[in-house]
């Protein structure tokens, strides 16, 4: 069924993005988002469907509640962006010769609106990103006990080096997306969502004008991953990352 209402989540690892899918997800009003294009660019061969018009279809029905609401999360890294955006152009009634990418999109998911999840503190997104990559643990539920990994010899300038620019280049990607269509999203900012988890989901139904008053909003999905490694790590990456600056910015 066609939805009436479609958003996308934009997002770079490590901003609390799987967090709030599973908020939104949970009041059953505010679609399904996932990450339901992070697959091979493919999408036909990877859902073994038969045409762009079913696989349309296909999406439209995983990321949406029985309301009509359409929910989707997408980071931006190329060329996987570029691959999809032509998968997206052979949905039907796509333009064929449409360039703007931002009304490829729009068309694939009707009536859209954009929210744009960030991390003010890119030091820490990379040191998250980093150690979730060493111990493979990128979520942990409540009340489970967290991997038992040996992060001694774990630690490596160059890799968060590579994280902390790769976060900030998707996020330039994203906003030049947004430029293309003149698209002022919704802005998320992590270290605001995780103070005030509840009035952020409260947000983000009002701006979809879904009905946030009646609804009860579910308690965090996972605990935080932050420890004192991560702590250390940070420290340790801030000190050495500016190591022969003379103005300093932490």
């Amino acid at each position: 069924m066609k939805p009436r209402l479609s958003y996308t989540i934009w997002f770079s690892q490590r901003t609390g993005s799987t967090l709030l899918c599973k908020a939104l997800e949970a009041t059953g009003i505010a679609g399904k988002p996932d990450e339901w294009l992070n697959h091979k660019p493919d999408l036909l061969d990877d859902f073994h469907l038969a045409s762009h018009a079913e696989l349309r279809d296909h999406l439209w029905n995983l990321g949406s509640t029985a309301n009509g609401v359409f929910g989707l999360k997408h980071s931006f890294y190329e060329p996987h962006f570029s691959q999809i955006l032509e998968t997206l152009r052979k949905f039907p009634n796509c333009p064929r010769e449409e360039n703007n990418r931002t009304k490829i999109w729009e068309h694939a998911f009707p009536n859209h609106r954009h929210v744009f999840m960030t991390r003010r503190n890119k030091v820490r997104l990379a040191v998250s990103w980093w150690k979730a990559v060493q111990t493979q643990e990128w979520h942990r539920l409540h009340g489970e006990r967290p991997k038992r990994v040996d992060l001694s010899d774990a630690y490596l300038f160059d890799a968060i080096n590579h994280l902390y620019s790769e976060c900030v280049m998707r996020e330039t990607g994203i906003q030049e997306f947004f430029s293309e269509g003149g698209i002022v999203p919704l802005t998320i900012v992590y270290e605001d969502f995780v103070q005030g988890y509840e009035q952020t989901v409260r947000t983000i139904l009002d701006y979809l004008e879904l009905d946030a008053e009646s609804i009860t909003i579910a308690p965090p999905h996972f605990a935080q991953l932050a420890d004192d490694v991560s702590e250390e790590w940070t420290q340790r990456f801030r000190e050495e990352r500016q190591a022969d600056w003379q103005n300093r910015g932490w």
